[in-house]
């Protein structure tokens, strides 16, 4: 192996400290390699080192919603988001709807996702994806949590089974890939979009666009790791305290200081999952 293609395999260097903390408020510790109590608090450590201070640890089937739960029992820096993600439901019966129900009541899952649909993905039908994203809208008012989006290449259809069915309260667009047209629906409705490393992307111009356009009260940062690691660093995978990089690249497009976007994503984060309200596990 190349040392070109060595490093491609390698974690970025940990950035220098945000001046105040953020959240990362979309992330996959499991898929990051930790499997154990001491690997979590590893990649929280690391995260603090940058600034980010708290994350939420995101599930996208059932053995990853009932680990995603554990871990976030293990420290309290990290909450957990259940559901099953569209590319997987075309097996969604009642026994994982039983599942996700009782795991989405938990105290430390604060949020009713990643769920949705994915156009790009052929693994499962349109029809289940729309069904089991319905099923999910109504467990996340159910519950009383804000339901996390994936939306991929289905704007159009997710905006208009969120209107069909009436929006929970707090909605939130995970990884937002849309551009202008599509923010500007969503800040009216008063969702909220999150942002990832695709947003430091060169080439991501409409994306670069919509990030200018959402006001301050109404964006999050996230990661998505270990996938979509931040410009410059594209391609290898990621962690945690990867947001920070995604929050100094936010704050260059919207041109505002960087403690004003990481403040805004931290007090955002707080918000929208109640996080201060959650007691530790």
């Amino acid at each position: 192996m190349s040392k070109r293609e060595q490093s491609k395999r390698e974690l970025p260097p940990i950035p220098e400290t945000l001046p105040v903390p953020a959240v990362d408020s979309h992330t996959h510790l499991d898929a990051c390699g930790a499997a154990t109590a001491a690997d979590v608090a590893g990649m929280a450590d690391r995260a603090e080192r940058a600034g980010i201070a708290r994350m939420v640890t995101v599930a996208d089937d059932l053995t990853a919603a009932r680990w995603a739960v554990r871990a976030s029992t293990w420290d309290e820096r990290v909450f957990a988001a259940v559901a099953i993600h569209p590319t997987r439901t075309k097996d969604f019966g009642e026994t994982e709807k039983s599942e996700v129900e009782r795991l989405a009541a938990e105290e430390r899952v604060v949020a009713v996702g990643e769920t949705g649909l994915d156009y790009y993905w052929d693994y499962s039908p349109p029809e289940a994806q729309r069904e089991a994203f319905r099923w999910h809208i109504d467990l996340a008012k159910r519950v009383g949590k804000p339901l996390m989006i994936h939306d991929r290449d289905a704007h159009e259809d997710v905006l208009r089974v969120l209107d069909e069915e009436g929006a929970p309260d707090e909605v939130i667009f995970h990884c937002f890939s849309g551009d202008t047209g599509m923010a500007r629906r969503c800040v009216d409705a008063g969702w909220v979009l999150s942002f990832a490393g695709t947003v430091t992307f060169r080439n991501a111009r409409e994306l670069h666009e919509a990030a200018k356009l959402v006001p301050a009260d109404q964006f999050l940062v996230e990661t998505d790791a270990p996938y979509l690691t931040p410009h410059p660093f594209r391609g290898r995978p990621g962690e945690p305290y990867c947001a920070a990089y995604t929050v100094r690249g936010l704050a260059e497009l919207r041109e505002q200081p960087v403690e004003e976007i990481a403040a805004a994503a931290d007090a955002n984060a707080d918000r929208v999952f109640r996080l201060r309200a959650v007691t530790v596990g």
